[in-house]
């Protein structure tokens, strides 16, 4: 699958997502979003890790 190794940094993943940097981050705050790695200080990301996150994202909250 082409993509699937590819890395992003927060702001990327954010833009591929259709959400904020700040999104991303609580994300990896809840454990939602597991960073592949780093790129100097900053984290990447694989691609279909953020279109997962986004996907449970978008599902609705369970009542119970």
């Amino acid at each position: 699958m082409p993509g699937a190794d590819t890395l992003l940094t927060t702001e990327l993943a954010a833009a591929e997502a259709g959400v904020a940097p700040a999104t991303i981050r609580k994300w990896v705050q809840l454990h939602r979003l597991v960073p592949a790695g780093r790129a100097g200080r900053s984290l990447t990301f694989r691609l279909e890790d953020v279109f997962a996150a986004e996907r449970a994202a978008r599902r609705p909250a369970r009542a119970g």
